[in-house]
């Protein structure tokens, strides 16, 4: 059987690690390589968005990335107890008219015995932003 380590139950240390681990997935900005991280039917919650499935999140992230363009990624530790962790972050994109946005949010995290996440749910608000006023580069 296929193991994403760190396994769970999660110390403060593995958790910052797996916390870590998603950002610079995510800031690849490769849908594919964002997707292995997760279990094949794994359940997503993303603002409004129900999300089922590996094959899902690879279609979403497609297109997430195809509109949120220059997508820099922050994620920050806020809680874990056996195998769950608990993260806020915010990110930056551009918009293909040119125009700025930092989202601010936060997403609990449930893992499977073999370090894959089966859940996650994230609430996410935006802010318009000025270019001047970015700080994620």
């Amino acid at each position: 059987m296929e193991q994403k380590h760190p396994l769970p139950p999660f110390s403060e240390e593995t958790a910052k690690e797996k916390i870590q681990m998603a950002e610079d997935a995510w800031n690849s900005r490769d849908p594919e390589k964002v997707s292995k991280a997760y279990t094949e039917d794994s359940e997503w919650r993303n603002r409004d968005t129900f999300i089922s499935g590996r094959k899902e999140i690879v279609l979403f992230l497609k297109e997430k990335w195809g509109k949120e363009l220059n997508y820099k990624l922050r994620k920050e530790y806020w809680a874990h107890t056996g195998n769950r962790i608990a993260v806020r972050f915010e990110y930056e994109y551009q918009t293909e008219e040119g125009k700025w946005f930092r989202a601010y949010g936060n997403e609990n995290w449930e893992f499977d015995e073999n370090g894959f996440m089966s859940k996650r749910y994230a609430s996410i608000n935006d802010l318009a932003i000025s270019e001047e006023e970015r700080k994620l580069r």
